[in-house]
């Protein structure tokens, strides 16, 4: 005869155990029961001219908010063992989505980018520590035609590229002595028709297009504060023909075309509406809409090409729909509009509800 001897420790455990088993397979359907749940925050829309409008969709901080599929045992293991850390937005400056939907974000608060994918219920946390090419402080990020990731770094000088699945590939500016290339890159964009990228120097003031392999075709600029001339170029996106730069200590932004010629700025130093403090992230909606992040009045402007303000929206605060500090902006094909609300460690998503059509990219990411 077999005598089977717990101690105490393995007792308790084995009655979590069996009282979680119990708890799981009984509570489906008390889940249906009367449960009650708080009542959500409502964020008003934002009724435009001519039947068009903004309406607020969700925000998201980490990890917990991707709701991840997990097996009976999983729960069993995170009962008994505790819930794993999940990582969280620490310190998020970019995003972008890319094809299959799921959106990158930046975060030099914690060296690394996170991967929201809501649809597939997963999520996924890329970082490199040590060795010859460390990921520091990853700063804009952008997404070719494939789903590889590129993020400039500011502290290493360099550009790292990974594939879709997070796997890091190579790095772009890496010198001999492991130093990089770059005083401070800061905005990327990526044309994969042409097979260009396309990034600012913010120290130097320059823009510089790069091949693939990361050797330079051309540069873009000079300081200053004339056409086609900067003052600390921060973010840049590229929408069909359009090169659109965040021209920061200049209080503007310009729009040139691929070769560099410029063709027209808006805005001004100041902080009343249609002027610019702070220039942040930029996209562009369905319409030609120019959308600006003024990270110190913690709102977004909303422009035509004629550089008319349409409307803005946001306003300092933590409830949803406020920004604290806000940072990139990016609005994909279905007008979905991400706004890295920095301070709150936070994305929030929006809806533009437009009248025509988005083209498509016509040669950008």
């Amino acid at each position: 005869m077999v005598r089977l001897f717990l101690n105490r420790a393995a007792v308790a455990n084995l009655r979590r155990l069996l009282v979680f088993a119990l708890v799981i397979l009984t509570s489906a359907p008390l889940a249906s029961g009367k449960k009650s749940k708080p009542e959500p925050q409502l964020v008003p829309e934002l009724l435009l001219e001519g039947g068009r409008k903004l309406t607020f969709e969700r925000s998201f901080s980490g990890q917990r908010d991707v709701k991840t599929k997990k097996s009976f045992w999983s729960h069993v293991v995170d009962f008994v063992a505790g819930e794993p850390d999940y990582h969280g937005l620490i310190r998020p400056y970019s995003v972008v989505t890319d094809s299959r939907g799921r959106v990158i974000v930046t975060d030099p608060g914690a060296s690394g980018i996170h991967i929201f994918d809501f649809q597939q219920q997963k999520y996924k946390f890329v970082s490199r520590l040590g060795g010859r090419d460390p990921l520091q402080s990853p700063q804009c990020v952008a997404v070719d035609r494939d789903d590889n990731i590129y993020t400039t770094d500011s502290e290493s000088g360099k550009i790292f590229v990974f594939d879709r699945t997070g796997k890091f590939q190579h790095v772009i500016g890496s010198l001999k002595g492991g130093e990089g290339y770059f005083k401070r890159p800061t905005g990327i964009a990526v044309d994969s028709a042409a097979q260009r990228i396309y990034v600012t120097d913010t120290l130097r003031n320059k823009i510089y297009v790069l091949d693939m392999r990361g050797s330079i075709v051309q540069t873009m600029g000079k300081t200053g504060q004339g056409d086609g001339e900067f003052n600390f170029p921060t973010e840049l996106r590229l929408q069909g023909q359009d090169l659109i730069v965040v021209d920061a200590m200049n209080f503007r932004i310009q729009v040139l075309d691929r070769s560099g010629a410029f063709q027209f700025a808006i805005g001004s130093e100041g902080q009343e509406r249609g002027q610019l403090f702070r220039p942040k992230g930029i996209g562009v909606d369905s319409e030609g809409h120019i959308y600006i992040v003024d990270g110190l009045n913690s709102i977004v402007q909303v422009f035509d090409r004629e550089k008319n303000l349409l409307y803005y929206f946001g306003g300092r605060g933590a409830e949803l729909g406020d920004f604290e500090l806000p940072a990139g902006l990016f609005i994909d094909g279905a007008d979905r509009v991400f706004v890295v609300d920095s301070y709150n460690h936070r994305i929030q998503e929006f809806q533009y509800h437009g009248l025509a059509k988005r083209p498509e990219p016509g040669g950008g990411q």
